[in-house]
């Protein structure tokens, strides 16, 4: 008996030993990837331009950073710009790291020129398509790039291994300073100047002037399964993306993995990304990819221009064979409602997942624009609106006002009073038909710092609900530090007692970004497991400039591993 007890007493330590060997084994393989991002103006020519733009290193767009899922990230940001400047890293949890968030003025003051800032974050249980950008004033109209998260060492995609893999960065140009651009709409209150084009990495393509010689090219061979990496990096506009004669197998959203699912035409809000795999199975040939604008605000001014690269097959020998023009693919009509509604129905999660239930905070915010009236010590030059008002934009009637002399994130840590406060409403302040005709009366929103706090741990609904305040529209929303279950979307006023059949309790897809349907509403679901500052606004960039946010203030739970990290030593000051 005794024999047979240390025969067990020994496997148990074996098996313990394997275990520990195990991890260790996963932690040596994780790396520490270290990088340097000068931020600074290089010469930039587009439209028969050039012009002075900022860069990360000199490049746009900026360098691809790509790291495993278990990695470390440590970017050294030096501002060598005239501009104040924040890094983001769009779509990564930061656990316990709200620090190297970098929204300006919410987890830091921003990077004065001259000044540098060290990010520092862990990539844990993310694996897929993210992206970097600026976080101050309109800078990421030209500073951004890839992050991309392969899967950890030893495992491998729940897909075919693709031959190559390409990013795919939307954008939007102007032909002058996006700087000046809000700059002028902020001092006159009217609406933005909109872009002159839109952009496939970096570059307009064939059907703008002074383009074609340097359109981007997308190698593809006969056979071949590639993985393109397609991120709306556009400042104002979401995009439909499709390539002429040819198929996506959607598969990713958001670095999260979707249930595969086949669509000539995909549609991306900016800030969001769709992984997607497409075959070498049409004949060798050159086939354009293209984007242009999916507008649902009516009577709103856009860019309508359509932005091209080429799928070129390598066995096209060019230029001998590449006189014909490339075919060229039907895009959706610019008001499409119905293509985007489709697509964004057929996003699941590839399995059951744990959608968090018994729900603690159940909370209902109105997102829209509105219109100030003219401050009577404004000229009318001040006040270009509609009927000489001021645009503005709100959630549940607060427009969001960032603060100046402390990000929000210290003055929660350091107890520095006056910077924010907590109230803000967990409903809407009136109840009226969000999506009717609406009184001029609740045009004009309040403005303040106001943030919602959550305890740790909590289980959050919140119903995002468009309004047709000024004209009704599709609000990609994006919350930092998490990612959320999408439920349910629709369209009209939300309904509590009839919209909840609709709850998609199995599958939902998990997403850092939500497409808010015009005219309609999207319910999401995720846990308060991550403490610190984390800022929701649009991810239109004039609606966030027009106060189109508000920040939740998850509390601390118990102990280390629930607090936020101290403060590097090299945190901006403001």
């Amino acid at each position: 008996m005794e024999a047979i007890n240390r025969i067990f007493a020994n496997r148990r330590c074996s098996f313990f030993f394997l275990l520990l060997l195990a991890s260790a084994m996963s932690l040596a393989i994780a790396k520490t990837h270290h990088h340097d991002f000068i931020v600074q103006a290089a010469k930039v020519k587009r439209l028969c331009k050039t012009h002075n733009s900022i860069t990360v290193n000199g490049m746009f767009p900026g360098p691809t950073l790509e790291v495993k899922n278990g990695d470390t990230l440590v970017v050294k940001v030096v501002n060598r710009a005239r501009y104040n400047v924040t890094i983001h890293w769009h779509g990564i949890r930061q656990m316990r790291t709200g620090w190297a968030d970098g929204p300006e003025f919410v987890t830091q003051c921003p990077i004065r020129p001259g000044g540098s800032y060290t990010y520092r974050f862990t990539v844990e249980g993310q694996e897929g398509t993210l992206w970097w950008h600026a976080h101050s004033s309109w800078l990421r109209a030209t500073v951004y790039g890839a992050l991309i998260i392969h899967p950890r060492e030893g495992s491998s995609y729940p897909f075919f291994k693709p031959k190559r893999e390409t990013p795919i960065l939307l954008g939007e140009w102007w032909d002058t300073n996006p700087i000046d651009v809000v700059r002028e709409a902020t001092r006159t209150g009217a609406a933005p100047n909109i872009s002159d084009a839109y952009t496939i990495n970096g570059q307009p393509g064939d059907l703008y002037n002074c383009s074609s010689k340097d359109t981007t090219i997308v190698p593809i061979d006969s056979g071949e399964t590639n993985l393109l990496r397609v991120i709306n990096a556009a400042l104002n506009q979401p995009l439909f993306f499709t390539i002429a004669n040819h198929k996506f197998t959607v598969v990713g959203a958001d670095a999260s993995y979707l249930k595969p699912f086949t669509t000539s035409v995909i549609m991306l809000g900016p800030g969001q990304t769709t992984d997607v795999l497409i075959s070498g199975d049409q004949l060798p040939g050159r086939y354009y990819m293209a984007a242009r604008a999916y507008q649902s605000a009516q009577n709103a001014p856009f860019d309508n221009t359509t932005t091209t690269a080429i799928l070129e097959y390598k066995s096209v020998l060019c230029p001998a064979k590449c006189t014909k023009k490339p075919f060229m693919p039907p895009l959706p009509a610019y008001n499409d409602t119905n293509t985007v509604t489709a697509f964004s129905r057929s996003l699941r999660s590839p399995r059951k997942v744990e959608v968090p239930t018994d729900i603690d905070e159940n909370l209902f915010f109105t997102i829209g624009l509105g219109l100030n009236n003219c401050p009577k010590n404004f000229r009318a030059r001040r006040c270009q609106g509609p009927n000489g008002t001021r645009f503005t934009a709100s959630m549940n009637n607060v427009s969001f006002v960032f603060p100046s002399k402390a990000s929000l994130l210290q003055a929660y840590k350091q107890n520095i009073p006056g910077v924010f406060t907590t109230d803000f409403p967990a409903k809407p302040p009136v109840k009226f038909d969000y999506t009717g005709n609406v009184s001029r009366s609740l045009f004009q929103p309040a403005r303040g710092t106001k943030l919602y706090k959550l305890k740790y741990g909590s289980r959050v609904q919140i119903v995002l609900q468009d309004t047709s305040i000024v004209t009704p529209e599709n609000h990609p929303i994006h919350l930092h530090g998490y990612d959320f279950y999408i439920i349910a979307e629709g369209f009209g006023n939300f309904n509590p007692k009839t919209d909840k059949s609709k709850f998609n309790l199995v599958d939902p897809p998990m997403r850092n970004t939500v497409a808010v349907p015009v005219n309609g509403w999207a319910v999401i679901r995720f846990v308060a497991d991550n403490p610190g500052v984390w800022l929701m606004h649009c991810h239109l960039d004039v609606h966030i400039t027009w106060g189109l946010a508000m920040a939740f203030l998850v509390e601390e739970g118990v102990g280390i591993l629930q607090s936020v990290e101290p403060p590097p030593a090299d945190l901006p000051i403001c």
